[in-house]
C-alpha cells in the first residue's frame, strides 16, 4: 500500500468514526485517537461484511464510505452496549 493508500484509510476511518459517534446514542468517551482506531475497525469490518454480503469472499478493501460508515456504527454500538456506558438523565 503506498502513502496516499495509508493516508486515504486514515481519513476514511477517522470520518467514520467522527459519523458513528454522532449517530450512536449513549456516552462514548473517546479521544481522537480512540475515534481514529473506531472508524479503521469499522471500516475493515463494514468491508468485509458487505463483501460477504456481496459474494465476493473475504477481501480487504477500504476504499467503500457507505461500508466504512456502517461498520464503524457497529462497532461503536457493541462498544457502548460491551462497557454499559449509557447517557443519564439528571433529574
Amino acid at each position: 500500500m503506498s502513502i496516499g493508500g495509508v493516508l486515504l484509510a486514515v481519513l476514511i476511518g477517522f470520518v467514520a468514526g467522527l459519523i458513528a459517534r454522532a449517530v450512536v446514542p449513549g456516552k462514548q468517551d473517546l479521544g481522537l485517537v480512540a475515534t481514529l482506531v473506531l472508524g479503521l475497525i469499522g471500516s475493515v469490518v463494514g468491508n468485509l461484511v458487505f463483501n460477504l454480503v456481496q459474494g465476493d469472499g473475504l477481501e480487504f478493501d477500504l476504499g467503500g464510505w457507505w461500508a466504512s460508515i456502517i461498520g464503524a456504527i457497529l462497532v461503536l454500538a457493541v462498544y457502548v452496549a460491551a462497557t454499559g456506558k449509557q447517557r443519564r438523565v439528571n433529574r
